[in-house]
């Protein structure tokens, strides 16, 4: 029987285009209720803007309760895959999205865009693709048959190297592309959205273990978060489009060229590590989730960023959330890639053995002959 998304998920491209058109008509509609919103922040000069800051907590913290940190000592007995994984996530997307993003967003639609707000765009890009994928990540994996336990230490390694990595290769990447980055605000949005959830999430999910058992938790407990997360997204990417809603409104192909630099991003990644596992022979069902976290994004976490970086009425918040309305279907044609490829996938690895096989009697024959 075919796996499927949640009803949710599956539509999850569909309810980001309606929350982009109810956001759009607030802002146009109630431009001072719209306006007054946008400037309640948590401190002067802070920009982490009060509504989307509470929202985009109460998305990141369900998601840190899923983490199992205690699955990280099941790397050393598949270090392959997860070298792949990392060695994409944390060097060969960054720095492709940055170049995908200077190309396209500076050079290539040049005519299209002020230079101020591709620079801007560039920032956004940069910060989307800076932020492994944590909670889709899951979907994924079950939908391509992937390593449930393989997948869990995967994110788990991914979430402990953003504590360290992230805000710096945003910082160095955004300064070789010429947008100033406070280091200061960087360095909170780090704190408040990594840091912070992830210790409330490893305390509670230890304490809850503990107390109540593995059952209860995942059984009972998280599922209660499950439509909190909904609604805090929704309602999170309503108030961002109100917020852009001016740009929207007369710069919406802005949007269509945004997901350009996206697409060619998740496709080559995914693509990439795809290979490099089925070459390195590491067995399918590590290697196509492995391909999926390679492609996509922590986009929650860099909305956050975007948002407290530069304002929820910032290009670079835009750019983000373009991440999210092409996220779903371009993710699901690379699921359905990956198990369309099972075939030739497993062929490649029955190949190798034989080929190791033969090589390994060789010798043995020759001996034999003597």
């Amino acid at each position: 029987m075919a796996k499927r998304l949640d009803f949710f998920e599956r539509y999850l491209s569909v309810w980001v285009f309606c929350c982009m058109l109810a956001g759009v008509a607030l802002g146009r509609l109630l431009p001072e209720t719209t306006a007054w919103l946008s400037k309640l922040e948590f401190g002067r000069g802070s920009q982490v803007n009060v509504p989307i800051g509470v929202l985009l907590w109460l998305m990141i913290y369900p998601m840190m309760l899923k983490v199992d940190f205690t699955a990280i000592g099941a790397i050393a007995h598949k270090p392959k895959g997860l070298i792949v994984t990392l060695f994409v996530n944390w060097l060969v997307k960054p720095l492709g999205m940055a170049f995908l993003a200077w190309i396209f967003m500076q050079h290539v639609f040049a005519a299209w865009i002020e230079p101020e707000t591709a620079r801007s765009y560039t920032a956004g890009l940069i910060i989307l693709a800076a932020a492994p994928c944590t909670a889709m990540v899951f979907v994924w994996s079950y939908l391509t048959d992937g390593d449930p336990a393989y997948t869990l230490v995967q994110v788990a390694v991914n979430d402990l190297i953003m504590l360290v990595a992230f805000a710096p290769i945003v910082m160095f990447l955004c300064g070789v592309a010429h947008v100033v980055v406070p280091a200061k605000v960087l360095i909170t949005s780090v704190v408040v959205f990594i840091v912070i959830p992830l210790a409330a999430g490893w305390i509670t999910r230890t304490a809850l273990l503990k107390s109540r058992g593995r059952e209860w938790f995942e059984g009972t407990f998280l599922p209660r978060f499950h439509p909190v997360m909904i609604g805090a997204l929704l309602l999170t990417l309503v108030l961002i489009f109100a917020f852009q809603a001016a740009n929207l409104t007369s710069r919406w192909f802005a949007v269509v060229l945004i997901a350009v630099p996206i697409i060619i991003q998740v496709y080559f990644n995914s693509g990439l590590t795809y290979g490099l596992m089925r070459l390195l022979r590491v067995e399918r069902s590590v290697a196509a989730p492995g391909a999926l976290i390679g492609a996509s994004n922590f986009f929650e976490l860099a909305v956050a960023v975007a948002i407290t970086l530069f304002g929820a009425d910032s290009p670079a918040a835009l750019a983000t959330v373009v991440g999210v309305l092409v996220e779903v279907p371009v993710m699901l044609s690379v699921c359905n890639v990956c198990n369309r490829s099972r075939g030739w996938y497993e062929r490649g690895l029955v190949l190798s053995d034989t080929a190791d096989q033969g090589r390994a009697t060789q010798p043995r024959n020759a001996e034999l002959g003597r």
